[in-house]
């Protein structure tokens, strides 16, 4: 495990689907999906049956992560959120915090308007909810950490000594 990476419990876990489905809800979108950039599905609401959600997080990871490429040869930093167009259904995917992309998948039931005014309330909801997490795991790791170092300089004692 890098020292990026965050551990989620299932009480976070559950604040963001409710997060998601009132966003689902108020913008009257078809599924939200919660995508670290690494690709890997955080989680995910709303009618996603038909969806195989687990190949759609990691493309929809790489088509952040090459537009973030473009973003740099045209002189921005990253652009923040990608809109996908289609007949029937469209994919609003915008920046939670540093490491996630919400995305909304909606038809013309609503609009593109109302999708980014939900999505940006939730993703700073979420953004919160992030950094409570890290903030949590980063005070956990040193107690972790140190309890680790010492029960295994005690076994390598006992190894050496005899």
């Amino acid at each position: 495990m890098s020292g990026n990476d965050l551990i989620i419990y299932e009480e976070e876990t559950n604040r963001m689907n409710d997060m998601l489905s009132k966003m689902l809800k108020g913008c009257e979108a078809k599924c939200a999906l919660l995508v670290d950039k690494d690709g890997h599905l955080i989680t995910r609401q709303g009618f996603t049956h038909s969806l195989d959600t687990t190949a759609l997080a990691a493309l929809l990871a790489g088509s952040f992560a090459s537009t973030r490429e473009i973003a740099k040869l045209v002189g921005e930093p990253e652009f923040s959120v990608l809109f996908h167009q289609g007949k029937k259904d469209h994919i609003h995917m915008s920046i939670v915090g540093e490491r996630s992309i919400l995305v909304v998948i909606f038809d013309d039931r609503t609009t593109i308007g109302m999708v980014r005014l939900y999505a940006k309330e939730t993703a700073i909801e979420l953004s919160n909810v992030f950094k409570e997490i890290s903030e949590k795991s980063g005070s956990d790791k040193p107690e972790l950490s140190d309890e680790f170092a010492d029960a295994a300089s005690d076994k390598l004692d006992d190894i050496f000594q005899d």
